[in-house]
């Protein structure tokens, strides 16, 4: 009987993944009580316990306005960047002179960091709201330009695919569209899930221009005045936002391609 309660429980994908935080907060609070010194120090981290009295005392004052302009500024500058990357991506793929003139330059921008946008972002916007929009659109923008470039190059370099349609008296048009934008679809669709992290991944620096409002800023706030357990719950509000909005995209993405079905080892 035991034996057959484990083998259905770890053949349970959704089991397993509730096994996994379970872990992951224990061991964290286990290390916390212990004030775990070795290389990494826990005596100054917050456990998960106080972090969860911190999450409580947030929710019991006014938290959706923190929320709500989060949200905005991830979603506008995703947008953004979602629509301009992959115009941009597939442009820069297909036309050898588009890709000689364009790719130099946003590769040269492409390393910066988001930290560093904050002072020009300052300086060319003309209110702190735009620049927020501005940093979280960076963030999403170069992931989703180079994987759509990437998807149209790995199309095209399928010879057989392109011989295939020309020998079927397929124009240069009907390449791009019954050949290339399906192919090129995969790449695009990991670059826009990536593209959803990375902007949320920027929102505390996006945020650090902000008066007074998003998760991001009290995350910042937080470490300013050393308040240390509103700082990992901002951190892990930020971190379940990205994963359930990334995981919308996915969800999305794999709508839009119904023939590419992934199956994994040791799924049911």
């Amino acid at each position: 009987m035991a034996d057959g309660l484990s083998s259905l429980f770890f053949s349970n994908r959704s089991a397993r993944r509730l096994l996994s935080l379970v872990l992951f907060f224990g061991i964290w609070q286990i290390l916390c009580e212990i004030s775990f010194d070795f290389f990494i120090n826990f005596q100054f981290v917050p456990s998960p316990v106080e972090v969860l009295k911190a999450t409580l005392t947030f929710f019991t004052e006014d938290p959706w306005v923190h929320f709500r302009s989060s949200i905005n500024r991830v979603l506008w500058g995703y947008a953004v960047a979602s629509g301009i990357g992959v115009l941009l991506g597939v442009v820069i793929g297909w036309f050898a002179v588009a890709e000689d003139l364009l790719l130099p330059p946003l590769e040269l921008l492409r390393p910066i960091p988001a930290v560093a946008w904050i002072p020009l972002a300052i300086l060319m916007f003309p209110n702190a709201e735009s620049g927020m929009i501005y940093i979280t659109f960076v963030g999403a923008f170069f992931p989703v330009l180079i994987s759509t470039i990437n998807g149209v190059e790995s199309t095209l370099s399928d010879t057989v695919l392109i011989r295939v349609g020309q020998c079927l008296g397929a124009k240069p048009w009907h390449i791009f569209k019954d050949i290339v934008v399906p192919g090129s679809l995969p790449s695009i669709a990991n670059g826009l899930v990536i593209g959803m992290g990375n902007a949320w991944f920027c929102l505390v620096t996006a945020e650090i221009l902000a008066g007074r409002y998003g998760v991001g800023y009290i995350t910042w706030e937080s470490y300013v005045t050393s308040n240390y357990p509103p700082i990992v719950m901002g951190m892990l509000m930020i971190g379940l936002m990205g994963a359930f909005s990334s995981w919308v995209v996915s969800r999305a993405m794999e709508l839009l391609m119904p023939w590419r079905v992934i199956k994994k080892q040791g799924t049911a």
